[in-house]
């Protein structure tokens, strides 16, 4: 069968999933939501362990620091009492503790893609001649999704999976596609149409192993091959277009 894992950095961290929810709806991070961020966050879980159990040990942790001040939040406060019940001072220094983590997540992720965009200024100012250029190949997996972020295709996926009846791998039924063959079919449709929305990859396809298999292709296409994916709105559907260049070629062809 195909191996299907899906590489634990490709995700980041759960810091960056909260940091992301944040962003979606639209709140400041020193007012942060537990009780609503917290439903998110078990949705986004969900679906990386539906991906890969084994992978989403950080973000169980973190989940549990969740619910766990989400739920020592939520305790009736005595109105009789004038202390303030441990649990809920506990549940206070746990928030704020969060808080400040991802204060300095920002901080050094805002800092990161300032740099990002710095360096691909001075490169289009300063091209390096080809003598110049280093021998080692570059790491793929350090590149950004643009326009549309990777949670934004873990969200699409959990959409899609919350109208299939999925089909868990058994000894006598499962997909073994290599993941290549769905690049090459992925990218051939997406090349012929011009553009394909995200759920219509796994339209007929309720077993498991595909559904992954056609997940981590879309990503590929994504991050190494040039393709791009546009969101007109929030929850909107995710379209899936060729490379820019490709794009470029065949309009002036036509």
């Amino acid at each position: 069968m195909a191996d299907y894992r899906v590489q634990l950095d490709l995700f980041t961290g759960p810091l960056d999933l909260l940091l992301y929810l944040v962003r979606r709806n639209e709140v400041d991070i020193a007012q942060l939501p537990i009780a609503k961020i917290t439903g998110q966050f078990l949705q986004f879980l969900d679906v990386l362990e539906f991906l890969d159990l084994d992978l989403v040990g950080d973000f169980v942790v973190m989940a549990s620091s969740l619910i766990e001040i989400k739920s020592r939040q939520v305790l009736p406060r005595a109105e009789e009492e004038e202390e303030v019940p441990a649990e809920i001072s506990l549940a206070d220094d746990s928030c704020s503790e969060l808080i400040q983590q991802l204060l300095e997540y920002k901080k050094y992720k805002d800092a990161a893609i300032a740099l990002e965009h710095q360096a691909s200024v001075w490169q289009e100012r300063y091209p390096r001649l080809s003598d110049d250029r280093p021998t080692s190949a570059k790491d793929h997996g350090a590149d950004p999704i643009k326009e549309v972020e990777l949670w934004d295709l873990v969200s699409a996926l959990s959409r899609v999976l919350q109208k299939k009846h999925v089909e868990e791998t058994s000894s006598i039924r499962y997909d073994d596609t290599p993941i290549a063959t769905y690049i090459e079919r992925i990218g051939a449709r997406v090349r012929e149409s011009g553009r394909v929305s995200f759920t219509e990859f796994f339209e007929g396809s309720n077993l498991r192993s595909k559904i992954i298999g056609i997940f981590l292709a879309v990503l590929e296409l994504l991050r190494h091959h040039g393709f791009r994916a546009e969101q007109t709105s929030e929850f909107a559907d995710i379209v899936v277009l060729p490379p820019l260049t490709e794009t470029a070629a065949n309009a002036a062809v036509a």
